[in-house]
């Protein structure tokens, strides 16, 4: 069983893979108003006279997370380009050619034992399989179903990805022009808390937050 055991690790290094894009894709997401660069926002505005005084009024531009959702449904990753967001492309296109190369494989394996047992089990001389003599019934069975189960795992992880793409690309399409300041500080300090009997008051933590 050392063949089997081998193709098991490279089939869980591919879908390791994926639960880093997706994870990726996820903190990058999450943690976009903290990483924001003053070039993917844009900002115009338009300035209006009233009674002497200047008011700006920001206008907001034209992106669209719709057309971004719809241009990764209908290619992979061209959502992304709209968003600016370029270094996402390659990372998409790897993961579904490890993709790709994983369903190849385990449905070669699969076909491969699948129809050694067939010819094994159906009573025909004229038919034979080459593993005779190396895998029993037992083996041949258990081996197809593995490759049968990590090929269909593989289709499920393409449409896992392919969805995350349009989803990842309608969320930074409505973060794009999310106006994010550039000083953005945590500050923890002493404080003094009161305690809400009589005069009393106790030390604590203050926590503030400037932006």
């Amino acid at each position: 069983m050392v063949y089997l055991f081998s193709h098991s690790y490279i089939s869980k290094k591919l879908f390791q893979f994926l639960i880093g894009v997706t994870f990726l894709f996820s903190f990058n997401t999450s943690s976009f108003s903290q990483t924001t660069s003053p070039d993917s926002i844009i900002r115009p505005s338009t300035q209006v006279q009233t009674a002497g005084d200047t008011i700006k009024v920001r206008k907001e531009p034209n992106h669209s997370p719709k057309k971004a959702a719809a241009m990764s449904a209908l290619l992979p990753g061209s959502g992304q380009i709209y968003n600016k967001k370029y270094w996402k492309v390659p990372v998409i296109y790897a993961g579904f050619a490890g993709l790709t190369y994983s369903f190849q494989f385990n449905q070669s394996r699969y076909v491969k034992y699948r129809d050694a047992l067939k010819y094994r089990l159906d009573d025909d001389s004229s038919t034979t399989d080459e593993y005779a003599g190396v895998y029993t019934d037992d083996q041949l069975t258990t081996l197809y179903k593995y490759y049968h189960r990590y090929r269909d795992l593989t289709v499920i992880g393409a449409g896992v990805l392919y969805l995350l793409n349009i989803v990842d690309a309608a969320v930074d399409a409505h973060l794009f022009t999310f106006d994010v300041s550039d000083d953005l500080t945590l500050n923890l300090h002493p404080a003094l808390i009161n305690t809400a009997r009589g005069s009393g008051y106790t030390t604590g933590l203050g926590l503030s937050i400037h932006f």
